[in-house]
């Protein structure tokens, strides 16, 4: 049984930099010393993460780097929820458990729809890198099986955009999405059983601003969710260095802080607080957009992803951003509702994500090959 809430400190932001600079002096100034330490270089990292393909020369190189695009894709909190298999004429990705979101995600819904990410990537640099892909989906197992035979590279122009797609949690500057590039958006090639329903009319993007508040209220009152939350935040450039993964603040646009006073923010938001923010990041939006699929299980899921990722590679290619705003899908008792509302009928939203226009944000880090192969 899960214990009681506590109550948290309530904390604004008036009061968070009061800490910073009265109770927090002692605590800032070690952090100071060490944060911007010369040898805690975070962009030479990134950019080492996000480097354009290597196209190496034996086999059993250009499988680990097949491997190191895959692991640049989309997933949820950046907890990289994923384990690779290399074998002769096939790669593996394996479910990664121990890295699950038990409260956000009790189904693993969004752990297998990361895994679906990572197969997109895989597959368009298998393609680029001259093999033929074969994938054979967790249907009767539970791993994802893309088996490889060689082939004649194949372009593919979403292979140049992996390193550069990113999801931007800012706010964008509220300017329409061009008629043709929303034709392009439109016309994305999807998986069996995946559909997307653009929103791009007040009346619609209203409609979803109503949903992500409930959903916002709902997870910011939950003390598990805001300690699930905390537990993969990444509050300086120490702390995202020295894991590689979570969420670092400073992607979000957020000030890097020593992780007990970042701590003490985040516990003391209040719901109406974090629903404020992420209104103004929607309204700063040009439209959002829902996949939803016709089955709820974990090969539907594995497909939502590759349309997913697909769908960012595409907008990565027309200089679009976007970011998740799952809230009304991730709570059970809303997700419904936003079903009907959205009129999908029979289909199950899985993911919503806004998009628009808006500078490129700090990237953020992935764990070396070494700790995601079997």
């Amino acid at each position: 049984m899960m214990d009681k809430p506590e109550s948290r400190p309530m904390l604004s932001r008036r009061d968070f930099l009061k800490l910073l600079t009265v109770g927090g002096v002692t605590v800032t100034g070690g952090y100071l010393l060490s944060e911007y330490a010369p040898w805690l270089d975070f962009n030479q990292q990134a950019d080492q993460i996000w480097r354009p393909f290597d196209m190496a020369s034996t086999i059993p190189a250009q499988m680990r780097e097949l491997v190191h695009y895959a692991t640049l894709a989309a997933n949820g909190h950046n907890t990289q929820p994923w384990k690779f298999a290399i074998k002769e004429n096939a790669i593996e990705i394996h479910p990664d458990y121990t890295r699950r979101l038990p409260v956000v995600d009790p189904s693993n819904r969004e752990l297998w729809i990361s895994l679906g990410c990572a197969l997109e990537n895989l597959l368009i640099a298998t393609c680029a890198s001259g093999f033929a892909p074969e994938v054979s989906y967790p249907d009767t197992t539970d791993f994802i099986n893309v088996r490889l035979t060689t082939d004649t590279p194949q372009s593919n122009p979403l292979f140049d955009t992996i390193p550069n797609r990113q999801n931007t949690r800012s706010e964008y500057d509220g300017q329409p999405v061009k008629n043709v590039e929303m034709d392009q958006l439109q016309a994305l090639s999807l998986e069996p059983g995946v559909s997307l329903r653009f929103i791009t009319t007040p009346t619609d993007l209203k409609t979803v601003l109503e949903y992500v508040n409930q959903g916002n209220l709902s997870q910011y009152a939950d003390k598990a969710f805001i300690d699930e939350l905390i537990y993969w935040l990444r509050f300086n450039k120490k702390e995202s260095l020295a894991s590689l993964d979570g969420l670092y603040s400073v992607c979000s646009g957020n000030p890097e802080v020593p992780r007990l006073l970042g701590k003490a923010f985040v516990a003391g938001t209040k719901p109406q607080q974090q629903a404020d923010v992420d209104a103004k990041k929607l309204r700063s939006s040009s439209g959002a957009v829902v996949i939803a699929s016709e089955a709820d299980d974990k090969s539907a899921w594995v497909r939502t992803g590759q349309v997913y990722e697909r769908m960012a590679l595409t907008m990565t290619s027309l200089n679009i951003k976007s970011a998740f705003l799952n809230q009304p899908i991730e709570m059970t008792k809303i997700r419904s509702q936003f079903q009907s509302a959205m009129g999908l009928d029979n289909s199950v939203p899985q993911l919503l994500m806004r998009f628009g226009y808006a500078d490129a944000m700090p990237r953020s880090l992935r764990r070396p090959i070494e700790a995601v192969l079997l």
